[in-house]
């Protein structure tokens, strides 16, 4: 196996994951950043106020883009199980 057989694996692995894993990191910092603004307002200091709403949140994104994730996964699995015989060869 090559040296830009081994980059290229890694490229798509770290590709993927920033596809299927940035909205719901996204979405997570979006609602943390707003509860945090609304405690800062209110002098609300609870701690577990902000677990609900990133909870539901990410509940949403994962229901609404779920498929979405599971068809770029399943792609990238497909890959690179279809191009794994000709890293092994080389």
């Amino acid at each position: 196996m090559s040296e830009n057989q081994i980059l290229f694996m890694a490229r798509e692995a770290i590709a993927t994951a920033i596809l299927v894993g940035g909205p719901v990191l996204a979405v997570s910092l979006l609602v943390g950043l707003l509860v945090s603004v609304f405690q800062a307002m209110t002098q609300i200091q609870e701690q577990t106020l902000s677990f609900i709403p990133k909870l539901l949140a990410i509940a949403l994104v994962l229901v609404f883009l779920g498929p979405w994730m599971v068809k770029i996964m399943t792609t990238y699995t497909i890959n690179l199980f279809t191009e794994l015989p000709s890293f092994v060869l080389n």
